[in-house]
């Protein structure tokens, strides 16, 4: 099969097109089933079939086509990943020493505490 350096080469080629096109493909199905909840069952169906039938120029017409809301789609569902694990970080982080220090400091101040609890919890802040 690799008698030459160019079958060699032509079998990377080949290899390399191919994974590329499932790269885009599974990106393409993400898209039309998981992040694109506009279009209708019927239409998502037919490019479905479309790609079985003619991978290649199906693909090529969807990125072209569709290509701009598939991106914006992506970018969407990024933003919403983001600020869902930023909610998740603020929310296990807990508070900072400085609001614990603040909240004790409003204590001492309306006479809730005694000196000696807020220094105590200023210490158990600052660890």
């Amino acid at each position: 099969m690799w008698d030459t350096f160019w079958h060699f080469l032509w079998s990377t080629i080949v290899i390399f097109a191919f994974i590329a096109y499932l790269m885009i493909l599974f990106n393409i199905l993400v898209d039309l089933f998981w992040r694109d909840h506009k279009t209708s069952g019927w239409v998502k169906a037919i490019w479905v079939i479309f790609l079985i039938l003619v991978p290649y120029l199906t693909a090529l017409a969807y990125l072209i086509v569709r290509g701009t809301g598939m991106a914006e789609r992506a970018r969407e569902q990024a933003m919403q990943a983001k600020k869902e694990t930023d909610d998740y970080i603020k929310t296990a982080a807990g508070r900072s020493p400085a609001q614990e220090i603040a909240d004790a400091k409003a204590l001492l101040d309306g006479g809730t505490i005694s000196q000696g609890e807020f220094d105590a919890l200023k210490a158990k802040a600052l660890r």
